[in-house]
């Protein structure tokens, strides 16, 4: 049964050591496909050697992450363009906005940068993995601004249902990890039982995720892919599937979004 993971950082520096025993013990799992997203120039190339090095497991993003807005280079965007276009499929991402207190500051330097990767995005024909904090509004805006054909994933959703379907009118996707099984994760849990099926999709944000004790099972701190099973059963009982059958329905949506072949 296929539990591919639609948001992952397995390029951290935390996951070096153990990243070749990961990646072997994945397919066995049913973890046949991960998309590792790259947030900076710095993280880029990492991305790219582990897309090459196991072509038929992960699946690059490259994109500029909010936290990352100005300090990147002054060609940042052409050596993201160089990324993408040595990747055909590879989707923007991961970027965003996040208006958190301790990130706002710098809220007109993101902006700047996310509408250059929305368009770039436009242009290549690419869908696009978003972070979204605290700025809701100001990504709606954005997102009206430069209509996106391939769509777009709200990685980790932690909005309201009424927000989740602005953006699902905008071409929206939604992806949720082992977190929203957090006893103080009811009001998340409540809207991914509200998100369209055909919208959906599961992710593990390894390694820095924050896990409830059920969904870190035995698996070493960071190896979160490898508990995909146990959440995909997790959100199957939430959306009252057979766990099987909403594997499947999941596969199918990861590769209609990320344009790969079922189950691969």
């Amino acid at each position: 049964m296929p539990f591919p993971d639609a948001h992952n950082h397995l390029q951290d520096p935390q996951l070096a050591s153990r990243l070749d025993t990961l990646a072997a013990q994945a397919p066995a799992a049913g973890v046949e496909r991960v998309v590792v997203n790259g947030t900076s120039e710095h993280d880029w190339p990492r991305v790219a050697e582990l897309a090459r090095r196991w072509p038929h497991w992960v699946i690059p993003a490259f994109g500029l992450h909010p936290w990352h807005s100005g300090t990147q280079s002054a060609h940042w965007l052409e050596t993201l363009r160089t990324y993408l276009e040595a990747f055909p499929c590879a989707p923007v991402g991961e970027i965003g906005l996040d208006h958190s207190t301790h990130r706002k500051a710098n809220a007109p330097m993101q902006e700047e940068a996310l509408a250059a990767q929305l368009v770039l995005a436009r242009e290549l024909a690419r869908p696009v993995v978003l972070h979204c904090v605290k700025a809701s509004g100001a990504l709606e805006t954005a997102l009206r601004g430069h209509p996106l054909p391939r769509g777009f994933l709200m990685h980790g959703y932690s909005g309201s249902a009424e927000q989740m379907k602005v953006f699902a009118s905008l071409g929206g996707w939604f992806s949720c990890s082992g977190q929203i099984f957090d006893e103080r994760q009811a009001a998340r849990r409540a809207v991914f039982q509200a998100v369209p099926l055909e919208r959906l999709l599961v992710e593990t944000d390894a390694p820095n995720m924050a896990w409830p004790e059920e969904c870190r099972a035995d698996t070493p701190t960071g190896d979160n892919t490898l508990n995909l099973p146990r959440i995909y059963a997790a959100v199957a009982h939430l959306r009252e599937m057979p766990a099987d059958l909403f594997s499947q329905k999941i596969a199918e949506n990861f590769a209609r979004f990320f344009q790969t072949e079922a189950g691969r």
